[in-house]
């Protein structure tokens, strides 16, 4: 049962300051994510990306700032059950079947067999379930660690680069199950370096070297940058971006 919050965000982010080893990664960014909404967090590789996502799902060390997850400080014990995580490394034991890996996973959430064929019929296993994940394809293992992720019916999915690798149809596959899920009334906070994914996004949240350069609808962001696809938008805020920074 996906509860609903009446006019806030399902994440709120108020001048988040990372460090890692000294150097400032993430200079002190604010950002909404709305409620029921697949927003993408989108840019080069290294940018901050995963270190945002961590911060939201609360393990990763902050400098300054305020992460506010579904009403709660981020990583709230309460936020367990309510917030799932993936990360780009397979998340899933080769050697188990699929449907033994959700089993597992059930268990320790002390969720049920209900509970497990649900997630398998949702990312569309069924065929595969007694499979063992390392005679998986990639695009079936991704899908596979997404299963996992939806065992306890999360209200918030955080997803670092949850199509990476994948041909161009299991990624249009993976987005359309975002979009159901978001239907259901779920918030996906996806992060991808492929910027043509931006097109399938309610929103966007466009971020180079740990700031947020745009926060805006894919049409939105055509419409602020004149421009007719993601990337020349990105790159147009990148040169406007640069020539700010040589001009103060």
């Amino acid at each position: 049962m996906i509860h609903h919050m009446v006019n806030s965000a399902a994440v709120t982010v108020r001048g988040l300051r990372v460090l890692r080893g000294g150097r400032e990664v993430i200079p002190g960014i604010d950002l909404d994510v709305p409620v029921g909404q697949v927003v993408g967090l989108l840019g080069p590789s290294g940018g901050g990306k995963s270190t945002l996502l961590r911060a939201v799902v609360g393990v990763q060390r902050i400098a300054a700032g305020q992460v506010t997850v579904l009403g709660l400080p981020a990583g709230s014990r309460q936020l367990r059950s309510r917030v799932a995580y993936t990360t780009q490394a397979p998340s899933v034991y080769g050697d188990l079947t699929v449907r033994d890996n959700l089993r597992y996973l059930a268990r320790l959430g002390g969720l049920g067999a209900d509970d497990v064929q649900r997630a398998i019929a949702a990312v569309d296993l069924a065929e595969h379930a007694d499979d063992r994940c390392d005679a998986l394809s990639g695009g079936q293992r991704s899908r596979a660690c997404l299963a996992g992720a939806l065992l306890g019916r999360p209200e918030l999915l955080v997803l670092d680069e949850p199509t990476v690798g994948l041909d161009p149809v299991l990624r249009r596959e993976l987005w359309d199950l975002f979009h159901r899920l978001a239907a259901d009334g779920a918030t996906l906070l996806v992060s991808s370096h492929v910027m043509d994914e931006a097109v399938r996004c309610d929103r966007l949240l466009l971020l180079r070297a740990g700031r947020i350069l745009a926060d805006d609808t894919p049409a939105g962001l055509l419409a602020a940058t004149g421009t007719s696809d993601a990337e020349s938008a990105f790159l147009a805020l990148i040169d406007a971006q640069d020539a700010g920074q040589v001009a103060s």
